[in-house]
């Protein structure tokens, strides 16, 4: 039957504002997927995971895993709440001296910044990509740009971790100094081993953290590439199926 509008194909080519959605989109996912896991693992029951798994290293310096548990709380609650530095600067020891030192507190202050930031940004994207979603969702046209930002962005989060990873495999040294020095200046965050933070926090925890957001972040970007492509592939069918519809043999 003739008809006075032409069907939306997969051709059609899209407006630049829906262009522009389906790029924001796609970028956003990347960093909102790290920064979701980020906020995932910067939580009392990692702290928790971690200290119970088999073969977590102990303190060579005479902390229990009690007492690693009572006082390792305290740095995850101080980088989420609004306390000042005292938050932390007033723990004590059972002998009343003070649990960490000066050097130790002006990094805690110094990653509650960085801290800070870092959940400013999450929140951003979060609204950006949330925005862009919706938008993109509201008409049938831009349907699959919402699907192939998706899985477009759950693909290059893929690579990206790939290419972290293998650096962390190859070079955990690397990677961990690399890390500090990007948001830390000079030396500030180089401790003793008898220090409260790494007694506390050892370079194990920080590998298997690493680790899990790692895992975390592709899981994510995995379901969104397996919702992006299969939603595009179940259009792409019910427009071959309609195309085949309209399509009327002349007698």
């Amino acid at each position: 039957m003739p008809t006075d509008a032409a069907p939306q194909t997969a051709a059609s080519p899209l407006p630049w504002n829906a262009l522009a959605l389906r790029l924001l989109l796609t970028l956003a996912l990347p960093p909102l997927l790290v920064l979701t896991s980020v906020r995932l693992v910067m939580t009392e029951w990692f702290v928790q995971i971690e200290y119970h798994r088999p073969g977590f290293p102990a303190d060579r310096y005479g902390f229990s895993r009690d007492e690693r548990l009572h006082y390792a709380p305290y740095a995850v609650r101080y980088l989420h709440n609004n306390a000042g530095i005292s938050y932390l600067g007033d723990l004590t020891f059972a002998d009343g001296s003070p649990l960490f030192n000066e050097r130790e507190l002006q990094h805690m202050a110094d990653v509650k910044t960085v801290t800070r930031a870092a959940f400013q940004v999450h929140r951003a994207l979060l609204v950006a990509s949330g925005a862009s979603a919706l938008l993109l969702a509201r008409r049938k046209a831009t349907h699959r740009a919402l699907w192939r930002a998706l899985g477009d962005g759950g693909l290059i989060t893929i690579a990206l971790i790939v290419v972290l990873g293998v650096l962390v495999v190859a070079s955990w040294d690397l990677f961990f100094d690399g890390f500090h020095a990007l948001f830390f200046e000079g030396d500030t965050w180089v401790f003793r081993t008898s220090d409260t933070l790494i007694r506390l926090f050892p370079e194990q925890f920080w590998f298997d953290a690493a680790l899990t957001v790692a895992f975390l972040t592709v899981s994510g970007s995995l379901l969104a590439m397996l919702v992006g492509w299969r939603m595009e592939r179940r259009m792409s069918g019910a427009q071959s199926e309609g195309g085949r519809d309209l399509a009327i043999p002349s007698r």
